[in-house]
Protein backbone atom coordinates (compact mmCIF):
# COMPACT_ATOMS: atom_id res chain seq x y z
CA UNK A 1 0.00 0.00 0.00
CA UNK A 2 2.58 2.11 1.00
CA UNK A 3 4.61 1.42 -2.65
CA UNK A 4 1.54 2.57 -4.43
CA UNK A 5 1.20 5.88 -2.85
CA UNK A 6 5.01 6.35 -3.51
CA UNK A 7 4.70 5.75 -6.91
CA UNK A 8 1.36 7.91 -7.03
CA UNK A 9 3.24 10.80 -5.40
CA UNK A 10 5.99 10.55 -8.10
CA UNK A 11 4.05 10.67 -10.88
CA UNK A 12 2.00 13.51 -9.96
CA UNK A 13 5.07 15.26 -9.39
CA UNK A 14 6.73 14.14 -12.63
CA UNK A 15 3.57 15.64 -14.03
CA UNK A 16 3.89 19.18 -12.73
CA UNK A 17 7.57 19.19 -13.53
CA UNK A 18 6.88 18.11 -17.46
CA UNK A 19 4.52 21.24 -17.41
CA UNK A 20 7.37 24.09 -18.15
CA UNK A 21 4.97 26.86 -16.60
CA UNK A 22 6.45 25.87 -13.34
CA UNK A 23 9.75 26.90 -14.13
CA UNK A 24 8.35 30.85 -14.34
CA UNK A 25 8.24 30.70 -10.58
CA UNK A 26 9.80 32.74 -8.45
CA UNK A 27 10.42 30.88 -4.80
CA UNK A 28 8.95 32.26 -1.65
CA UNK A 29 11.16 35.77 -0.60
CA UNK A 30 14.09 34.88 1.97
CA UNK A 31 12.10 38.11 4.29
CA UNK A 32 8.85 35.68 4.43
CA UNK A 33 10.96 32.46 5.15
CA UNK A 34 12.94 34.34 7.91
CA UNK A 35 10.20 35.33 9.50
CA UNK A 36 8.70 32.35 9.81
CA UNK A 37 11.36 30.73 11.20
CA UNK A 38 10.45 32.94 14.29
CA UNK A 39 6.69 31.99 14.63
CA UNK A 40 4.86 30.31 17.40
CA UNK A 41 4.41 26.26 16.58
CA UNK A 42 0.51 27.02 16.15
CA UNK A 43 0.81 29.98 13.46
CA UNK A 44 0.20 28.92 10.09
CA UNK A 45 2.95 29.85 8.69
CA UNK A 46 4.31 26.80 10.08
CA UNK A 47 2.25 24.61 8.31
CA UNK A 48 2.73 25.66 4.96
CA UNK A 49 5.41 24.22 2.51
CA UNK A 50 7.11 26.60 0.49
CA UNK A 51 8.35 27.25 -2.84
CA UNK A 52 12.23 28.11 -1.77
CA UNK A 53 15.41 28.96 -3.44
CA UNK A 54 17.40 26.32 -1.66
CA UNK A 55 14.88 23.33 -2.44
CA UNK A 56 12.52 24.59 -5.07
CA UNK A 57 8.80 23.70 -5.42
CA UNK A 58 7.35 21.74 -2.69
CA UNK A 59 5.91 18.02 -3.40
CA UNK A 60 2.70 18.47 -4.32
CA UNK A 61 0.78 14.97 -3.65
CA UNK A 62 -1.96 15.24 -1.18
CA UNK A 63 -2.00 18.79 -1.01
CA UNK A 64 -5.26 20.69 -0.76
CA UNK A 65 -4.58 24.45 -1.70
CA UNK A 66 -1.55 26.22 -3.21
CA UNK A 67 -1.14 30.17 -2.74
CA UNK A 68 -0.34 31.50 -5.66
CA UNK A 69 0.98 35.50 -6.01
CA UNK A 70 0.72 36.79 -9.90
CA UNK A 71 2.77 40.63 -9.89
CA UNK A 72 0.89 41.51 -13.26
CA UNK A 73 -0.75 44.95 -13.50
CA UNK A 74 0.18 46.19 -17.22
CA UNK A 75 -3.25 45.83 -18.10
CA UNK A 76 -4.66 48.15 -15.15
CA UNK A 77 -6.90 50.48 -15.82
CA UNK A 78 -6.05 52.86 -13.60
CA UNK A 79 -2.18 52.65 -14.09
CA UNK A 80 -0.84 51.14 -10.64
CA UNK A 81 2.32 53.29 -9.27
CA UNK A 82 3.87 50.78 -7.30
CA UNK A 83 4.24 46.67 -7.49
CA UNK A 84 2.10 45.30 -4.87
CA UNK A 85 3.99 43.91 -2.21
CA UNK A 86 2.50 40.10 -1.62
CA UNK A 87 5.83 39.38 0.58
CA UNK A 88 3.46 41.93 2.76
CA UNK A 89 0.52 40.09 2.63
CA UNK A 90 1.97 36.53 3.20
CA UNK A 91 4.17 37.75 6.58
CA UNK A 92 0.64 38.98 7.39
CA UNK A 93 -1.63 35.26 6.62
CA UNK A 94 1.02 33.62 8.05
CA UNK A 95 1.15 35.17 11.52
CA UNK A 96 -2.73 34.24 11.68
CA UNK A 97 -3.10 31.06 14.00
CA UNK A 98 -4.09 27.57 12.45
CA UNK A 99 -7.08 26.54 12.66
CA UNK A 100 -8.73 23.14 13.20
CA UNK A 101 -7.94 22.35 9.62
CA UNK A 102 -7.10 18.69 7.96
CA UNK A 103 -5.77 20.49 5.19
CA UNK A 104 -2.26 20.48 2.95
CA UNK A 105 -1.11 24.10 2.07
CA UNK A 106 1.64 24.82 -0.22
CA UNK A 107 2.80 28.32 -1.48
CA UNK A 108 4.66 28.10 -4.85
CA UNK A 109 5.69 31.81 -4.87
CA UNK A 110 5.00 34.01 -7.80
CA UNK A 111 4.57 34.96 -11.09
CA UNK A 112 6.41 37.76 -12.22
CA UNK A 113 5.58 39.70 -15.50
CA UNK A 114 6.31 38.10 -18.41
CA UNK A 115 7.82 39.59 -22.09
CA UNK A 116 3.96 40.86 -22.46
CA UNK A 117 1.11 40.57 -20.80
CA UNK A 118 0.13 37.85 -22.79
CA UNK A 119 2.73 35.68 -21.77
CA UNK A 120 2.02 36.24 -18.27
CA UNK A 121 -1.74 35.04 -18.72
CA UNK A 122 -0.21 32.17 -20.56
CA UNK A 123 2.01 30.79 -17.37
CA UNK A 124 -1.18 31.53 -15.41
CA UNK A 125 -3.22 29.58 -17.22
CA UNK A 126 -1.05 26.54 -17.08
CA UNK A 127 0.12 26.21 -13.51
CA UNK A 128 -3.89 26.92 -12.48
CA UNK A 129 -4.55 24.10 -15.16
CA UNK A 130 -1.94 22.16 -13.59
CA UNK A 131 -3.05 22.71 -10.25
CA UNK A 132 -6.67 21.80 -11.15
CA UNK A 133 -5.94 18.80 -13.10
CA UNK A 134 -4.55 17.24 -9.70
CA UNK A 135 -7.60 18.93 -7.78
CA UNK A 136 -5.57 20.94 -5.54
CA UNK A 137 -7.33 24.90 -5.08
CA UNK A 138 -5.31 27.87 -6.18
CA UNK A 139 -5.87 30.91 -4.20
CA UNK A 140 -4.40 33.82 -6.55
CA UNK A 141 -3.29 36.89 -4.66
CA UNK A 142 -3.32 39.03 -8.29
CA UNK A 143 -2.07 42.71 -9.01
CA UNK A 144 -4.94 43.54 -11.03
CA UNK A 145 -8.33 41.59 -11.93
CA UNK A 146 -7.82 40.97 -15.64
CA UNK A 147 -6.24 37.99 -14.40
CA UNK A 148 -9.81 36.25 -13.49
CA UNK A 149 -9.25 35.91 -17.79
CA UNK A 150 -6.22 33.56 -17.71
CA UNK A 151 -7.53 31.37 -14.59
CA UNK A 152 -11.29 31.20 -16.40
CA UNK A 153 -8.70 29.76 -19.63
CA UNK A 154 -7.26 27.28 -17.41
CA UNK A 155 -10.79 25.80 -17.33
CA UNK A 156 -10.33 24.77 -21.31
CA UNK A 157 -10.56 20.83 -21.80
CA UNK A 158 -11.54 20.47 -18.01
CA UNK A 159 -14.84 21.62 -18.46
CA UNK A 160 -17.53 21.77 -20.69
CA UNK A 161 -19.14 24.95 -18.74
CA UNK A 162 -17.57 27.04 -16.30
CA UNK A 163 -19.87 29.64 -13.54
CA UNK A 164 -18.19 32.61 -12.73
CA UNK A 165 -18.70 34.88 -9.59
CA UNK A 166 -17.53 38.21 -9.16
CA UNK A 167 -17.59 39.95 -5.73
CA UNK A 168 -17.58 43.27 -7.28
CA UNK A 169 -18.84 47.45 -7.42
CA UNK A 170 -18.51 47.02 -11.36
CA UNK A 171 -19.33 44.67 -14.03
CA UNK A 172 -16.61 44.91 -15.96
CA UNK A 173 -17.83 44.95 -19.37
CA UNK A 174 -16.03 47.62 -21.92
CA UNK A 175 -16.12 48.18 -25.28
CA UNK A 176 -15.55 45.61 -27.64
CA UNK A 177 -13.13 47.54 -29.50
CA UNK A 178 -11.12 47.67 -25.54
CA UNK A 179 -7.76 46.23 -25.08
CA UNK A 180 -8.39 43.63 -22.33
CA UNK A 181 -8.03 45.71 -18.65
CA UNK A 182 -8.91 45.32 -15.10
CA UNK A 183 -12.70 47.53 -16.26
CA UNK A 184 -13.39 45.42 -19.30
CA UNK A 185 -12.22 41.13 -18.87
CA UNK A 186 -15.81 40.55 -18.57
CA UNK A 187 -16.19 41.24 -22.12
CA UNK A 188 -13.14 39.07 -23.14
CA UNK A 189 -14.54 36.06 -21.59
CA UNK A 190 -18.16 36.83 -23.19
CA UNK A 191 -17.38 36.42 -26.50
CA UNK A 192 -13.42 34.66 -26.38
CA UNK A 193 -13.78 31.26 -28.16
CA UNK A 194 -13.93 28.69 -26.57
CA UNK A 195 -16.99 29.61 -24.84
CA UNK A 196 -17.28 27.58 -21.54
CA UNK A 197 -18.76 30.64 -19.33
CA UNK A 198 -22.11 29.06 -18.18
CA UNK A 199 -23.40 31.78 -15.89
CA UNK A 200 -21.81 34.25 -14.86
CA UNK A 201 -22.98 36.29 -11.11
CA UNK A 202 -22.09 39.61 -9.67
CA UNK A 203 -22.05 40.35 -6.12
CA UNK A 204 -21.86 43.81 -4.46
CA UNK A 205 -22.44 45.97 -7.68
CA UNK A 206 -23.46 49.68 -6.90
CA UNK A 207 -25.26 51.18 -9.15
CA UNK A 208 -24.06 54.45 -9.74
CA UNK A 209 -20.48 52.34 -10.91
CA UNK A 210 -22.09 51.14 -13.75
CA UNK A 211 -23.96 52.31 -17.25
CA UNK A 212 -27.60 51.06 -18.40
CA UNK A 213 -26.33 49.73 -21.10
CA UNK A 214 -23.91 47.00 -18.59
CA UNK A 215 -27.50 46.67 -16.69
CA UNK A 216 -28.93 45.73 -19.87
CA UNK A 217 -26.70 43.08 -21.01
CA UNK A 218 -26.98 41.45 -17.47
CA UNK A 219 -30.61 41.07 -18.23
CA UNK A 220 -30.47 40.08 -21.88
CA UNK A 221 -27.54 37.22 -20.83
CA UNK A 222 -29.58 36.22 -18.10
CA UNK A 223 -26.86 36.68 -15.52
CA UNK A 224 -27.42 37.30 -12.02
CA UNK A 225 -26.28 40.73 -10.29
CA UNK A 226 -27.06 41.04 -6.39
CA UNK A 227 -26.77 44.63 -5.25
CA UNK A 228 -24.62 45.75 -2.43
CA UNK A 229 -27.35 46.66 -0.17
CA UNK A 230 -29.27 43.86 -0.74
CA UNK A 231 -26.66 41.88 0.52
CA UNK A 232 -26.05 43.99 3.51
CA UNK A 233 -28.95 43.61 4.54
CA UNK A 234 -28.92 39.94 4.19
CA UNK A 235 -25.35 38.35 3.67
CA UNK A 236 -26.70 34.83 3.56
CA UNK A 237 -28.19 35.46 0.03
CA UNK A 238 -24.46 35.36 -0.56
CA UNK A 239 -24.43 31.62 -0.07
CA UNK A 240 -26.19 29.82 -2.85
CA UNK A 241 -24.58 31.58 -5.73
CA UNK A 242 -21.09 30.86 -4.75
CA UNK A 243 -22.42 27.39 -3.98
CA UNK A 244 -23.08 26.75 -7.52
CA UNK A 245 -19.30 28.87 -8.65
CA UNK A 246 -16.75 26.86 -9.77
CA UNK A 247 -14.03 30.11 -10.15
CA UNK A 248 -14.55 33.42 -7.53
CA UNK A 249 -12.84 36.16 -8.43
CA UNK A 250 -12.76 39.06 -5.76
CA UNK A 251 -11.82 42.67 -6.49
CA UNK A 252 -10.81 44.46 -3.48
CA UNK A 253 -12.26 47.54 -4.41
CA UNK A 254 -15.70 46.04 -3.41
CA UNK A 255 -14.75 46.48 -0.27
CA UNK A 256 -15.46 49.97 1.67
CA UNK A 257 -12.47 52.41 2.13
CA UNK A 258 -12.63 52.75 6.00
CA UNK A 259 -12.30 48.80 6.15
CA UNK A 260 -9.11 48.47 3.42
CA UNK A 261 -7.10 51.26 3.54
CA UNK A 262 -7.75 54.62 2.30
CA UNK A 263 -6.72 55.37 -1.15
CA UNK A 264 -8.52 57.39 -4.29
CA UNK A 265 -8.81 53.84 -5.80
CA UNK A 266 -11.33 52.56 -2.60
CA UNK A 267 -15.06 54.15 -2.29
CA UNK A 268 -16.64 54.88 0.80
CA UNK A 269 -19.29 52.62 0.16
CA UNK A 270 -18.64 48.60 0.22
CA UNK A 271 -18.26 45.46 1.81
CA UNK A 272 -17.25 45.62 5.57
CA UNK A 273 -14.34 43.44 6.84
CA UNK A 274 -16.59 41.11 8.42
CA UNK A 275 -19.19 40.94 5.45
CA UNK A 276 -16.45 40.25 2.95
CA UNK A 277 -14.72 37.11 5.45
CA UNK A 278 -18.22 35.72 5.79
CA UNK A 279 -18.34 35.52 1.99
CA UNK A 280 -14.90 34.07 1.65
CA UNK A 281 -16.04 31.45 3.85
CA UNK A 282 -19.63 30.48 1.76
CA UNK A 283 -16.88 30.13 -1.28
CA UNK A 284 -14.59 28.15 0.70
CA UNK A 285 -17.87 26.22 2.11
CA UNK A 286 -18.74 25.60 -1.62
CA UNK A 287 -18.01 22.13 -2.69
CA UNK A 288 -17.76 23.26 -6.38
CA UNK A 289 -15.30 26.26 -6.11
CA UNK A 290 -12.51 25.00 -7.95
CA UNK A 291 -10.35 28.80 -7.87
CA UNK A 292 -10.65 31.89 -5.82
CA UNK A 293 -8.61 35.01 -6.83
CA UNK A 294 -8.28 38.19 -4.91
CA UNK A 295 -7.24 41.46 -6.94
CA UNK A 296 -6.89 44.88 -6.72
CA UNK A 297 -5.24 45.26 -3.45
CA UNK A 298 -2.60 48.01 -2.62
CA UNK A 299 0.29 48.42 -0.37
CA UNK A 300 -1.10 49.27 2.98
CA UNK A 301 -1.07 47.64 6.53
CA UNK A 302 -4.52 47.39 6.44
CA UNK A 303 -5.35 46.13 3.03
CA UNK A 304 -2.07 43.13 3.58
CA UNK A 305 -4.13 42.20 7.01
CA UNK A 306 -7.28 42.05 5.33
CA UNK A 307 -6.33 40.47 2.27
CA UNK A 308 -4.44 37.94 4.71
CA UNK A 309 -8.22 37.32 7.23
CA UNK A 310 -10.25 36.72 3.87
CA UNK A 311 -7.50 33.76 2.44
CA UNK A 312 -7.83 32.71 6.59
CA UNK A 313 -11.74 32.51 6.43
CA UNK A 314 -11.77 31.22 2.26
CA UNK A 315 -9.49 27.89 3.78
CA UNK A 316 -11.34 27.47 6.89
CA UNK A 317 -14.85 27.20 4.93
CA UNK A 318 -12.88 24.71 2.46
CA UNK A 319 -12.47 22.46 5.74
CA UNK A 320 -16.15 22.29 6.48
CA UNK A 321 -17.64 21.36 2.93
CA UNK A 322 -19.68 18.90 2.70
CA UNK A 323 -20.46 16.97 -0.63
CA UNK A 324 -24.47 16.93 -0.80
CA UNK A 325 -26.54 15.53 -3.67
CA UNK A 326 -30.37 15.98 -2.93
CA UNK A 327 -32.06 13.15 -3.80
CA UNK A 328 -35.81 12.30 -3.06
CA UNK A 329 -34.96 8.54 -1.77
CA UNK A 330 -32.22 9.71 0.52
CA UNK A 331 -33.09 10.19 4.81
CA UNK A 332 -31.39 13.18 4.70
CA UNK A 333 -33.28 15.10 2.38
CA UNK A 334 -36.40 16.55 2.75
CA UNK A 335 -38.45 17.04 -1.27
CA UNK A 336 -41.25 19.76 -1.02
CA UNK A 337 -43.70 20.27 -4.00
CA UNK A 338 -45.01 23.70 -4.78
CA UNK A 339 -47.92 23.36 -7.26
CA UNK A 340 -47.75 26.97 -9.10
CA UNK A 341 -50.32 28.48 -12.38
CA UNK A 342 -47.95 26.64 -14.51
CA UNK A 343 -45.60 23.91 -13.73
CA UNK A 344 -44.96 22.59 -9.80
CA UNK A 345 -41.33 23.05 -8.41
CA UNK A 346 -39.63 20.72 -6.42
CA UNK A 347 -37.30 22.05 -3.35
CA UNK A 348 -34.91 20.09 -1.42
CA UNK A 349 -33.74 20.97 1.73
CA UNK A 350 -31.23 19.25 3.60
CA UNK A 351 -31.25 18.23 7.20
CA UNK A 352 -27.45 18.18 7.67
CA UNK A 353 -26.55 21.74 6.62
CA UNK A 354 -30.15 23.19 6.13
CA UNK A 355 -29.34 24.20 2.88
CA UNK A 356 -32.00 23.91 -0.12
CA UNK A 357 -31.80 23.31 -3.56
CA UNK A 358 -34.80 23.66 -6.54
CA UNK A 359 -35.30 21.72 -9.60
CA UNK A 360 -34.87 23.63 -12.92
CA UNK A 361 -36.24 21.33 -16.04
CA UNK A 362 -34.34 23.51 -18.63
CA UNK A 363 -30.80 22.36 -17.53
CA UNK A 364 -31.45 19.00 -17.40
CA UNK A 365 -29.20 17.24 -19.80
CA UNK A 366 -31.60 16.79 -22.31
CA UNK A 367 -31.98 20.20 -22.83
CA UNK A 368 -28.09 21.54 -22.39
CA UNK A 369 -24.52 21.26 -24.05
CA UNK A 370 -22.96 20.30 -20.44
CA UNK A 371 -23.99 17.57 -18.02
CA UNK A 372 -25.02 20.22 -16.37
CA UNK A 373 -26.86 19.05 -12.75
CA UNK A 374 -30.60 19.63 -12.77
CA UNK A 375 -30.76 21.08 -8.75
CA UNK A 376 -30.01 25.08 -8.70
CA UNK A 377 -28.90 26.23 -4.99
CA UNK A 378 -31.62 28.43 -3.28
CA UNK A 379 -32.70 29.98 -0.35
CA UNK A 380 -35.50 29.21 1.72
CA UNK A 381 -37.33 32.33 0.87
CA UNK A 382 -37.35 30.92 -2.44
CA UNK A 383 -39.52 27.96 -1.53
CA UNK A 384 -41.37 30.64 0.63
CA UNK A 385 -42.24 32.77 -2.46
CA UNK A 386 -43.09 29.56 -4.74
CA UNK A 387 -45.56 28.88 -2.01
CA UNK A 388 -46.90 32.52 -2.29
CA UNK A 389 -47.04 31.71 -6.13
CA UNK A 390 -43.89 34.11 -6.50
CA UNK A 391 -41.59 32.50 -9.20
CA UNK A 392 -38.10 32.87 -7.87
CA UNK A 393 -35.95 35.11 -9.89
CA UNK A 394 -33.08 32.69 -10.12
CA UNK A 395 -35.21 29.96 -10.77
CA UNK A 396 -36.80 32.14 -13.97
CA UNK A 397 -33.09 32.87 -15.14
CA UNK A 398 -32.01 29.39 -14.88
CA UNK A 399 -35.30 28.01 -16.65
CA UNK A 400 -34.71 30.77 -19.22
CA UNK A 401 -31.23 29.92 -20.10
CA UNK A 402 -31.17 26.75 -20.38
CA UNK A 403 -33.42 26.62 -23.65
CA UNK A 404 -30.82 28.91 -25.31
Amino acid sequence: MRKKHQRKKQRQNLRLKNNMAFDFLVPVSDRVLAHCELLPAQALGKHVYMHTERHGLPVLANVSVAILGVNESRNAFEKKPERLDISEIRLQLYNLMMGNWNSSIVDLGDIEEGASVEDTYFVVKEIVAGLLEENIIPIVIGATQDITYATYRAFDGLKNMVNLVSIDSRFDFGMDEDIISSHSYMSKIITDKPNNLFNFSNIGYQSYFNSQEEMDLMERLFFDSYRLGELISDITLAEPVLRNAHLVSLDARAIRSADIGYSGNFSPNGFTGREICAIARYAGISDNVSVFGIYEAENHNQSFQLIAQIIWYFIEGLNFRIQEIPNSNSNDFTKYTVPTEDESLIFYKSHLSERWWVEVPSILTSHTKTNSPALLPCTEHDYLDACNQNIPERWFKAYKKGFN
